[in-house]
């Protein structure tokens, strides 16, 4: 399993170094078609190429004709079965962080080894959450949250109000998700929930507004008069993420590529939206 782990790796960053050609080599194939289509002359600098480009145009279909790149390769097989995932915290939360990093290694290739799609880890100051890590099997990506204002269920409502949590899985609504980091991100939280069946009524909010994702968790029921008569029940938890890094790998890598850091400097830019307006 680990030799077959790390050839799988191997290849993902082959084809991964390979983007950068084949994006320029899309962009010629791009010039080309649209010299032809608009009847203007074929670009100089693409003379010498024309022949070999035009006949490897002719033999592209709709999968072909637009490179994909290693983001498509880490959700390729995420619509052929439900997500598995694996949600743990440190073995000893009081411990120095030290402790529980010497078992991210074991806990990620635990996972890999039982088809987990994605590990979820969640740390704690002092008895409160405080932290959210999304790492996705078998390459990643993952993504590192802060983690704020968490409700519990029954700080909600009480127990007997609130009621059995619904199994049902969720309905997903994602607002002001619009930025390319804000849908990456969106990518990222939407693959770790099953697709719902169509007559579910449990609903999963992430709201945007301004960097900070408020997460809200409701059921709805129908009434008798029509739309306007359905009920809408929250039934927890609520929390807020703040998202602060993206790397294109797993936990346990350290040489995992950094995609997006959030810097002390970007704080002061108050104008500035990284996930959406």
């Amino acid at each position: 399993m680990l030799r077959r782990n790390v050839r799988l790796r191997k290849e993902y960053l082959y084809r991964k170094n390979l983007e950068g050609n084949e994006r320029e080599i899309y962009d010629k194939k791009r010039k080309i078609r649209e010299a032809l289509q608009e009847g203007k002359p074929i670009p100089t600098e693409l003379r010498n190429e024309e022949a070999k480009l035009r006949q490897e145009i002719d033999l592209e279909d709709q999968n072909t004709a637009v490179p994909r790149s290693h983001i498509d390769d880490e959700y390729a097989n995420a619509t052929e079965k439900e997500p598995k995932i694996l949600l743990t915290t440190s073995r000893d939360p009081s411990a120095p962080l030290t402790r529980f990093v010497k078992v991210i290694s074991e806990i990620i290739e635990t996972a890999r080894s039982h088809d987990f799609t994605d590990v979820i880890f969640v740390s704690e100051n002092r008895g409160k959450p405080d932290g959210l890590i999304i790492s996705h099997l078998p390459f990643g990506p993952t993504a590192y949250f802060q983690l704020l204002n968490v409700v519990t269920r029954h700080e909600i409502q009480t127990k007997k109000e609130m009621g059995k949590m619904s199994e049902q899985y969720p309905h997903l609504i994602f607002e002001r998700f619009t930025t390319q980091m804000g849908k990456r991100v969106m990518n990222i939280l939407k693959h770790i929930f099953p697709v719902p069946k169509l007559d579910a009524k449990r609903i999963v909010t992430f709201s945007n507004e301004s960097d900070y994702i408020s997460f809200r968790n409701h059921v709805y029921d129908k009434g008798e008069g029509g739309p306007k008569s359905i009920e809408l029940k929250e039934i927890g938890p609520r929390f807020e993420l703040r998202l602060y890094q993206v790397k294109l790998g797993t936990l346990e890598q350290d040489e995992a590529e950094v995609e997006w850091v959030l810097r002390p400097y970007m704080n002061t830019a108050k104008k500035r939206k990284f996930l959406g307006e």
